[in-house]
């Protein structure tokens, strides 16, 4: 595949979807072919996926039956939207991916690591991002920061407390060590220009600016 696969990750009110914007007009201006994107989402079957997901009562799906939501969402968007526009050589940006559900389903909840693995075997395959920029907060300042902007509305991860939130975190963190070569970590304390210095930085570094 020809295009370039960049995703955004990290727990609540992080500042990704800020940073993805200003990242697809910048390479827009550029002349690039870019689609922004999300997950759960991305494609009308996997809206309607992310609305069992992020709407409702905290504890109403089990982790393992999260895992299988988000992996039933993502076949369809990578088959859809995500290898169709690598193919074509598009910049792919996508808000979450495949780490978020290893965090959020298997190291902060308690679906078996092995199923998680064999999902991302089955349904990703080769087609891994070349960059993941992990968003790092403490995440009492990222659910206050999400309650600010906050309608009530997708809420249903977030009410999750601050125990589940801190396990993200530390989950994030622990991808990022253990792929380094693939995830960069950015520090969402920072000013938005300050974090857009850093992300744009490392991109130019790695051939992607």
């Amino acid at each position: 595949m020809s295009g370039v696969f960049i995703t955004f990750e990290g727990g609540e009110g992080t500042g990704k979807t800020t940073q993805i914007a200003r990242l697809a007009a910048y390479y827009r201006k550029q002349g690039r072919d870019v689609i922004a994107t999300r997950e759960p989402g991305g494609t009308a079957a996997a809206e309607e996926l992310r609305i069992l997901l992020v709407n409702g009562e905290p504890g109403k799906w089990s982790s393992t039956s999260e895992a299988l939501l988000n992996y039933a969402a993502r076949s369809e968007h990578l088959r859809e939207l995500i290898r169709p526009a690598l193919l074509r050589g598009q910049t792919v940006l996508c808000d979450r991916f495949m780490d978020s559900t290893r965090v959020y389903q298997a190291m902060a909840g308690d679906c078996p690591v092995a199923l998680i693995t064999a999902l991302e075997t089955a349904v990703v395959g080769s087609t891994h991002p070349d960059v993941t920029f992990i968003f790092d907060l403490d995440p009492a300042m990222g659910l206050a920061r999400a309650a600010q902007r906050g309608s009530g509305l997708e809420d249903r991860y977030e009410r999750k407390g601050l125990a589940f939130h801190t396990a993200l975190r530390q989950g994030f963190l622990s991808i990022a060590r253990d792929q380094p070569d693939r995830c960069v970590v950015l520090d969402a304390r920072k000013p938005v220009d300050d974090v857009w210095g850093a992300l744009l930085s490392t991109l130019k570094e790695r051939g992607h600016g």
